[in-house]
């Protein structure tokens, strides 16, 4: 069974930026795709971006193109999400997601991904 457990996560200016981390533990993480997500007050769960298992791929999703960065440390189990030039639109709970990754696909559906950490809550206001 798999463990994610997500950190970072806390109130920053408009401008300013956090770096968002997810460990994962209990089966070989250098297996899985891992996606981030984020969830604002009212809305739906949304795609952020992904990093495949292989760390060959990336994607984001428009509105953070350019922003965020997406990496992953396989020896540490671990993804991260760098996040700059934070918006107030960006205010949400993130998520960290696995699935197992498969060569030439990136997962970006919610409804793809098996595993989820519990989030962290990422709020951007002066």
């Amino acid at each position: 069974q798999v463990q994610l457990i997500e950190s970072g996560g806390g109130l920053v200016q408009p401008g300013g930026s956090l770096r968002l981390s997810c460990a994962f533990s209990g089966l070989e993480f250098s297996t899985y795709t891992m996606g981030w997500f984020r969830q604002a007050p009212g809305k739906e769960r949304e795609f952020v971006s992904v990093i495949a298992w292989n760390l060959r791929n990336t994607y984001y999703a428009d509105s953070v193109k350019g922003r965020f960065a997406v990496s992953r440390d396989n020896a540490r189990n671990t993804v991260y999400l760098q996040m700059n030039s934070l918006k107030p639109d960006d205010t949400a709970v993130y998520y960290c997601a696995a699935v197992l990754g498969r060569v030439g696909v990136l997962q970006v559906l919610r409804s793809e991904y098996l595993y989820w950490g519990q989030g962290t809550q990422v709020t951007v206001s002066s």
